[in-house]
């Protein structure tokens, strides 16, 4: 039901139906029953997915079903300890490192009153990005190795051993030769098996086809000891013992040759709950026995995936389901015990043992954490359950308040009223909005009265029920019968006929200015005042009917600011008064008849009803002597710039045209000395010759910009031939007479060639007037390296080789296509001084930065920096960091960028070996733009 707006006495629609009937008690409130967020008994505790960290619970769930890890994980010393040995410093404690956050979880995933845990602590502890998809696969490992390198120093073999003795296998490569029968054996651990699933249905398939043998023969043959030939030979893989945690990986990624990229199998895999391992292995052993399984399912971005728990034989197994695919594939029948798959690619089996389950218990100091979070919980729970009570009875009290004020909300004919706000009657009847106090000084005229035109935006009750509004809510001011504004309504009527007459007047004016005007009867109007004079004088009428709607700065909310904008309205508007277009800086009628034209006495006087204000002009009034005046002397000085560009242009020709420029690192034979300018110089006077009406003269050389403050030069012969070449301009000797004549010079300086008669080339030396200022010089070089030690948000790259040489793209698997052997490409500069005889200088081209004598610094660091010329290859990382961060933090980033567990990391620039992981990147010498190669351990 839709309320008549502009009705002020249409009260239906205003938000009333709510409360109209009963109503059911929760809807006076929105907050979900605490108790649903309760663990229930004998139910797993959940884990928060953060965004795209699915793939991280998934693990913790299966890690914490992992009794003899949970076991050693709280064994392990933790700072929590000490803390909660005093009771008042535990409410303090947190987590710090890896293996603290993890007992942390495993103690509130065991006894937890929570349905579920927020995992962020540990997520952000790892420096995961919780917006992006990883790969589970690459986490797994680089986690354990992280956990396994973290334990090992522990002194408790428990706990340093826990990793290997739960995940950590066996295998041999076996070689037999064919010729002789020598086994040639070589036995690797593992802590997954990565399993081919191409081709195969069942899981067993790809083990089997794991394990198969094969023949080396033809340019693939063994080079046997025995026989000290190559022979031909069988190899195999041999299983030697299995760990309790079997982890298989099945590879859903393949590389496709015709795209390039790689792309994922989404063929069905059948696997059972228990997984007889015997079969595959050549001698019985202990660790042959049945496996119970945990297979996980990664989902798809746009999914969403729900925790299940549920006992298999008696044991707890998590996993994790995704939706199923919309293929058309059929997914094969699968058997009591068994599963059927095309999505999971890790398996995770358990080893089936006889001994009883173990017992784990949360250590006390945990269990203090623990405890302070249930209280925190169970606070939490009673304050939502107090907040759902008070909701509940504050509705039940405003229902019936509600449904008894309505049906005395209207006010009957020839009974007092009150005016009231539309928008408050609504708040009032919106039970997610406790009203405030009834506010109606926006409704209010200049006058202090209600305005007309607000009467739209208000609605008319009974006084009966606007006396117990104002007694319960306050405010004000009453608008009762009495309330509308005369005055306003009159001006209102005012301005409306004023309105109506606009449309005759300006059809009046249309028609009077199509008469010529004879004599000097005439007056000046603007043409664009013409143009938009019917706009304009609209505007004026707005204007004033805006104007009647204020109230002595209290209307419409904050004053300052409707000031604020009503003196901007006024600036703007200042531009645009009728008949203003034709006044000329000096208050007096402009000079270019072009913007003006003359109208007739009858139009003028019809246009000054309107803007009685409005600039007046005569027809035989004269224009204005001074811009007369001005105009003659710019036409002047515009005839003078031109002839002094000509004359300048000619004068120094080869310069303008960046023609037949000198060299320094060729210095030409026929002087032995050159002069230099400022090239900002060079370019404002180019500018200047090209459009001399439009730019200003240029009066002098300005050569202070490129000394220092004690009037030395600061650059060197080696800096101007290489990186401070683009900051000056060399000029010939006949070239300089005439820059003398023609331009203020500050000061002169020149480089002078001495060379012996029939010496050495190698022996000439090259001076400068003034000389170089050495302390200014090391005092820029000095302040340029600190710069480069001391940025923030600078962009590096890193590089995987291989051997050295080649450049590989190891990032996420679903993201790596392709490798390329690219090679960085950079030029370093040579040291300062150093003098490269294939040099070749050009000043043309770049726009160049003007210089001031006080920030000669601020110029030179553009001049003299690193001379980097980075090509980002193809499988390159490009980071970006900060001078004052660490090596480690710095390796955390290329873990993320590339899967490479920081203690694989070998890191190296230039040459130079990075291992202080405490050392910060500027210490380092790791600077903007640096290559920094990473070689896997």
């Amino acid at each position: 039901m839709r309320n008549c707006r502009g009705n002020p006495n249409c009260l239906v629609g205003i938000g009333e139906h709510v409360w109209l009937g009963e109503i059911d008690e929760n809807s006076f409130h929105n907050i979900d029953d605490p108790n649903y967020e309760r663990r229930k008994k004998n139910a797993f505790v959940g884990l928060t997915n953060l965004g795209a960290t699915c793939y991280v619970n998934t693990f913790l769930q299966m890690w914490f079903l992992n009794l003899e890890l949970r076991q050693a994980l709280y064994l392990c010393p933790s700072t929590c300890s000490e803390f909660v040995s005093y009771k008042w410093q535990w409410f303090y404690y947190e987590p710090q490192t890896i293996c603290e956050h993890l007992q942390y979880l495993f103690a509130l995933l065991q006894n937890s009153k929570r349905r579920y845990i927020d995992p962020s602590g540990f997520v952000k502890a790892l420096g995961l990005d919780t917006g992006q998809q990883q790969d589970a696969q690459e986490f797994s490992k680089l986690f354990m190795s992280l956990l396994e390198d973290t334990l090992s120093k522990q002194k408790n073999p428990d706990v340093r051993n826990i990793v290997q003795k739960q995940f950590c296998g066996e295998y041999a490569y076996v070689t037999v030769c064919n010729q002789c029968g020598r086994e040639s054996k070589l036995v690797s651990k593992f802590y997954e098996l990565e399993l081919n699933i191409q081709g195969h249905k069942q899981l067993t398939d790809c083990i089997t086809e794991f394990l198969k043998e094969e023949k080396l023969e033809g340019d693939n043959r063994y080079f046997c000891e025995t026989c000290q030939s190559k022979q031909n030979a069988t190899r195999k893989i041999r299983l030697l013992s299995l760990p309790c945690t079997l982890n298989l990986q099945l590879m859903r990624f393949v590389f496709d040759r015709q795209t390039g990229h790689k792309k994922k199998l989404n063929t069905y895999i059948g696997f059972s709950e228990l997984l007889d391992m015997e079969p595959f292995m050549e001698q019985k052993s202990e660790f042959c026995a049945v496996c119970f399984v945990s297979g996980t399912h990664r989902p798809s971005a746009d999914k969403r995936s729900e925790w299940q728990t549920r006992p298999v034989n008696g044991e707890s197994v998590s996993e994790l389901v995704s939706e199923p695919s919309k293929s058309q594939t059929r997914k094969p029948k699968c058997g009591k015990g068994t599963h059927c798959s095309r999505n999971a690619y890790m398996l995770v089996y358990r080893l089936q043992t006889r001994e009883k389950s173990l017992t784990i218990e949360v250590p006390a100091f945990l269990q203090e954490l623990v405890e302070r979070d249930n209280c925190k919980f169970e606070e939490w729970c009673n304050e939502m359950a107090e907040m759902r009570k008070q909701s509940v009875a504050r509705g039940k009290i405003k229902h019936e308040e509600v449904k008894e004020l309505y049906k005395r909300l209207p006010a009957e004919a020839g009974s007092p009223y009150d005016f009231i706000s539309l928008e408050w009657l609504q708040k009032w009847l919106d039970e997610s909005t406790p009203p405030k106090p009834i506010d109606n000084t926006a409704c209010l005229c200049s006058h202090g009265k209600l305005h007309p035109d607000k009467i739209s935006i208000m609605k008319r009750i009974s006084e009966y029920v606007a006396d117990f509004f104002y007694r319960r809510y306050g405010g004000g001011p009453r608008l009762n019968v009495k309330a509308l504004c005369k005055d306003c309504v009159v001006e209102r009527c005012r301005i409306l006929r004023l309105k109506n007459q606009l449309n005759e007047d300006y059809k009046t004016v249309t028609n009077l200015l199509k008469i010529t005007v004879k004599g000097n009867d005439g007056f000046w109007v603007g043409k664009a005042s013409l143009r938009s004079w019917r706009q304009l004088a609209l505007e004026q009428l707005n204007e004033q009917d805006e104007d009647t709607e204020h109230s002595n700065g209290k209307m419409n909310g904050n004053a300052q600011n409707k000031d604020e904008s009503n003196e901007e309205k006024r600036e703007e508007e200042e531009e645009l008064n009728f008949n203003e277009d034709i006044v000329c800086p000096h208050g007096d009628l402009c000079i270019s008849e072009n913007e003006r034209r003359v109208v007739s006495k009858e139009a003028w006087e019809k246009l000054k009803q309107y803007f009685p204000k409005a600039p007046e002009f005569p027809n035989n009034k004269e224009c204005c002597s001074q811009c007369k005046i001005l105009e003659r002397e710019g036409e002047e000085n515009e005839a003078l710039h031109k002839m002094m560009a000509s004359e300048q242009k000619t004068s120094l020709q080869n310069l303008f045209h960046d023609k037949c420029r000198p060299c320094l690192g060729s210095w030409p034979q026929e002087t032995d000395e050159l002069y230099i300018v400022s090239q900002f110089f060079v370019e404002e006077w180019r500018k200047f010759v090209r459009r001399p009406t439009r730019c200003s003269p240029v009066s002098s050389v300005g050569n202070s910009a490129l000394l220092c403050p004690h009037g030395g030069l600061m650059f060197t012969y080696a800096s101007m031939t290489k990186e401070d070449s683009k900051l000056i301009a060399l000029i010939w000797p006949s070239e300089w007479e005439r820059i003398q004549k023609l331009f203020v010079v500050d000061h002169v300086i020149k480089i002078t060639r001495t060379q012996a008669a029939g010496a050495d080339p190698e022996s000439t030396l090259y001076t400068s007037e003034p000389q170089l200022c050495p302390e200014c010089r090391e005092g820029l070089l000095c302040q340029q390296q600190r710069d480069l030690r001391e940025y923030t948000q600078a962009t590096i790259y890193i590089h995987k080789v291989v051997d050295n040489k080649k450049v590989m793209k190891d990032a996420a698997p679903e993201l790596n296509v392709s490798s390329s052997e690219a090679e960085e490409e950079r030029e370093e500069n040579k040291p300062e001084g150093e003098q490269d005889p294939d040099f070749n200088q050009t000043n043309g081209g770049a726009k160049r930065q003007k210089v001031s004598h006080q920030s000669f610094i601020t110029y030179q660091k553009q001049g003299i920096r690193r001379s980097t010329r980075h090509r980002k290859v193809r499988g390159e990382k490009a980071l970006l960091v900060s001078a004052n961060q660490t090596l480690k933090e710095l390796k955390i980033q290329i873990m993320h960028a590339f899967s490479v567990a920081p203690f694989d990391q070998n890191l190296s620039i230039d040459g130079k070996i990075l291992s202080d992981d405490t050392a910060t990147l500027g210490s380092l010498g790791v600077i903007p733009e640096s290559v920094i190669l990473l070689k896997v351990t």
